[in-house]
């Protein structure tokens, strides 16, 4: 069984007990998170699409930790000129585990 979900302007296809990285998300103390936004639904036997989003879907999921990207580094120059500029960034995820698909 899988599903298809959306957050954070993304998708993302998830199965029971997958982690993966999302966008920066805000949990409550236990660290349960609850996607509704399913798109797409497979059991096995039988194909749920949503129109945008399917109603009676949810998955169910927990925070694992938050984790920082891989830095990226900006580096401009022009040459002849002395001028060089270096700056570096490193995006911050979610790390989610998926417990529960509801179909």
């Amino acid at each position: 069984m899988y599903a298809i979900i959306e957050t954070g302007g993304k998708q993302y296809r998830v199965e029971k007990n997958d982690v993966i990285d999302i966008e920066l998300v805000d949990t409550a103390q236990d660290g349960k998170i609850e996607f509704a936004q399913v798109l797409f639904l497979n059991d096995g036997a039988s194909l749920k699409i949503g129109a945008p989003y399917l109603a009676q879907s949810k998955v169910k999921a927990e925070l694992v930790a938050e984790v920082k990207g891989p830095k990226v580094v900006a580096f401009k120059y022009k040459k002849r000129k002395g001028y060089r500029r270096k700056v570096g960034h490193r995006q911050r995820y979610s790390r989610i585990k998926i417990t529960d698909i509801i179909g």
